[in-house]
């Protein structure tokens, strides 16, 4: 649900079915508690080019040969890495981020305390300074200076007036620099990390598709591409950190 609230938020109501919520409400992790609504299902089966389904969840997974423990015991040794009950758990549930995980390869965002003990103690407190600042605010279209003192270790409005001075516009943002290559640009739809990059420069690819595989807030969002064409540059990396309409590539 929050995926794809997620992506109404971020796209619009409905532009882009989240593929775990589309499966759901296409009945491929069983029945749902209440029936799900039907333009709903239509534009997730239209979406993720999958048919509504009654079949038994377990079953569907069983004819899924990537979801063997055969299929991970042997992803595992081709990596190089033990197939301990752990480890086929981890490549089983996460796979790809899962491997990268178990190679030591994988960002792990979480902050850790410095074991160092200079790093570790209370910082040393720093000396009161006096409050004198000036500001500029703006209230219903209108600017104005204020001016902020101390008083008594508080910060006190010591004046309001008029901006006598004209404000000068932030400035422009320089439009990201690129590779090389020509063509249609291929934009980030928002921001994030580039988790898969699907296709190589002299590709051919047809509209609609999937060219990124971008990670953001713990879900996988593709990127596809806009017209039928040839890649004639790839602007990013894989793991790269992107911003919203970052140009990834070149059509």
């Amino acid at each position: 649900y929050f995926q794809q609230a997620f992506n109404n938020v971020m796209f619009g109501p409905w532009k882009k079915i989240a593929e775990g919520y589309g499966k759901m409400v296409l009945g491929y992790f069983g029945k749902t508690p209440v029936e799900p609504d039907k333009s709903v299902v239509k534009l997730a089966s239209e979406q993720l080019g999958l048919k509504p389904t009654k079949e038994h969840a377990i079953d569907i997974a069983d004819k899924d040969e990537s979801k063997s423990l055969k299929f991970t015991r042997e992803l595992l040794k081709k990596e190089g890495i033990e197939p301990s009950e752990e480890n086929i758990f981890i490549a089983a549930a996460c796979k790809e981020k899962g491997i990268a995980f178990l190679k030591g390869e994988g960002k792990v965002n979480i902050r850790k305390k410095s074991s160092n003990a200079a790093e570790t103690s209370a910082p040393t407190p720093r000396a009161k300074t006096p409050i004198n600042e000036k500001y500029s605010v703006t209230v219903n279209g209108k600017k104005f200076d204020v001016e902020v003192a101390d008083a008594d270790g508080k910060a006190e409005i010591k004046s309001v007036k008029p901006a006598s001075v004209a404000h000068m516009p932030p400035p422009e943002l320089s439009p990201a620099k690129t590779t090389g290559g020509s063509g249609e640009p291929v934009k980030s739809t928002l921001p994030g990390n580039v988790f898969k990059i699907l296709v190589a420069v002299g590709d051919s690819v047809k509209k609609g598709q999937r060219m990124f595989v971008l990670e953001a807030m713990k879900m996988e969002i593709d990127v596809n591409a806009p017209k039928d064409g040839l890649v004639t540059s790839i602007e990013v990396q894989q793991g790269q950190t992107v911003a919203n309409g970052q140009i990834l590539a070149k059509i």
